[in-house]
């Protein structure tokens, strides 16, 4: 490209800010150390001016809001029960569906069965591939089951080679894997670069609504475990879906963050198999598939993903420390809240746990932040402190404050009625929901009003 015709500009990573020179904080979000060094052409830029862009666009006129139809959105079923929970019941027409995940966690694979179900139900699907060549897809589609000739199959990463496609075909379903392969023509920076990421998007989701295709993004994740690329890509898109887990584990969540045609609170468990991924039909019994017995720090709390009571193990462990500052570890919750909850247990119920370390863990590898959580990460600190194991068949659950009040949460009823559904025999709740937990309940329903009552009435 002719040295004239470029030009150098800065682009901020998290929201997409375009500066002609490098700036240490973002005008636009805020954020320290985000611009990256991009070369544009710079013919593009005056072909993009704001006087081109006034001649093309129509004129566009209000309307009266009280008089625009409301229609019911025509979802097409995945075939997978877990992934239309979380996508709000199905695949909306027109949309724009964004997968991220770390590498190896199963978008691809997950992404491919999709195709494989709509395929088989007569559904016309158009699967992009940018990283794989036509022979590994092949090779991965044969460990899923045999496809119809509704798939299709296009290896390419030139975006105005793929708009041409997808016009010609008129696939219902397109899956784009991964955004950070694509690239426009008209944009000269590389591949998955702030720019060449922004602009992709915009044209797939010109294509989504224009044309009415469902379209599904892949995203490579940063190590922060964020969608790498401008911020402004997950303002794009209709929903964002992560794939959590750990990859050398059989497990693996499926998480909405945004959805405009669903819920966000809701989850999907799957389960990585040699035959692609299962659902978890049950996930409260997966997670505490090979609990300890009579194992003091081990207390099953219930949380709520959604609509869906989930049951979780909880362990603790507490010993002295050897140092002069105790340690104080985490995994799958908040480590400041644990923290608050050891400052409690010592001011408002004397166990002295300012010399002890401390390592508080949830099983099966699920992040939990829901504060009602907390009576059972007290427990579980309290069973191990005291080197005594709780009733195996006893669940906990309920917010705690700093004044050591145990708190209502929401949902209650549910939460109690999966835990009966289980097989557990006793469960400790906030003594405000009391009344409303035992109606119906065959359950023992222990109501405890703070968190000295409930070491009164657990520990005897």
């Amino acid at each position: 490209m002719a040295k004239g015709k470029t030009a150098t500009v800065f682009f901020c990573q998290n929201c997409g800010y375009e500066s002609t020179k490098w700036l240490g904080q973002c005008p636009g979000c805020r954020e320290w150390n985000t611009f990256v060094e991009e070369t544009i052409d710079k013919t593009v830029l005056k072909n993009t001016g704001t006087g081109s862009r006034r001649e093309r666009r129509e004129a566009s006129e209000p309307c009266v809001l009280s008089e625009i139809a409301i229609r019911e959105e025509n979802k097409t079923l995945t075939g997978i029960k877990e992934l239309d929970r979380v996508l709000g019941g199905g695949i909306v027409q027109g949309s724009l569906t964004l997968v991220g995940g770390d590498p190896g966690i199963g978008k691809s694979t997950l992404l491919l069965q999709v195709c494989h179900n709509l395929s088989e139900a007569g559904h016309k699907v158009l699967y992009i591939s940018g990283e794989e060549s036509k022979v590994q897809i092949k090779m991965r589609a044969d460990r899923l089951g045999t496809f119809s000739e509704h798939m299709l199959l296009l290896c390419e990463t030139n975006l105005d080679i793929i708009g041409e496609v997808i016009r010609r075909s008129k696939p219902e379903v397109v899956i784009i894997d991964s955004i950070q392969t694509m690239y426009n023509e008209n944009v000269s920076a590389a591949p998955g670069s702030v720019s060449q990421v922004r602009e992709s998007t915009g044209i797939l989701l010109q294509l989504a609504k224009g044309l009415g295709i469902s379209i599904f993004i892949v995203g490579h994740v940063t190590k922060e475990g964020t969608v790498a690329g401008p911020r402004v890509l997950e303002h794009m898109v209709d929903t964002v879906l992560y794939f959590e887990g750990d990859r050398h584990a059989s497990y693996r969540i499926l998480r909405g963050v945004k959805n405009r045609f669903g819920s966000t609170n809701e989850i999907g468990v799957f389960e990585m198999r040699e035959t692609g991924l299962a659902e978890v039909k049950n996930p409260s019994e997966y997670m505490l598939n090979g609990r300890p017995e009579n194992a003091s720090g081990s207390v099953v709390a219930c949380t709520m993903e959604g609509t869906r009571p989930l049951l979780i193990e909880l362990q603790a462990l507490v010993c002295h420390s050897n140092f002069g500052i105790p340690r104080r570890q985490t995994t799958g919750t908040d480590f400041n809240r644990v923290n608050i909850l050891m400052a409690v247990l010592e001011k408002r119920s004397g166990v002295q746990l300012s010399s002890c370390d401390a390592y508080v863990n949830i099983t099966g590898g699920i992040k939990i932040q829901e504060p009602a959580i907390d009576l059972g990460i007290v427990l579980a600190i309290l069973s191990s402190f005291r080197n005594k194991a709780l009733n195996p068949k006893l669940v906990a659950f309920g917010e705690v404050g700093l004044s050591g009040e145990v708190r209502a949460v929401s949902m209650a009823k549910q939460r109690v009625a999966e835990a009966e559904k289980l097989g557990f025999e006793e469960c400790v709740v906030p003594l405000v929901s009391l009344e409303e937990c035992k109606k119906g309940s065959k359950i023992r329903v222990i109501g405890v009003s703070s968190v000295q009552d409930a070491v009164d009435k657990v520990f005897g």
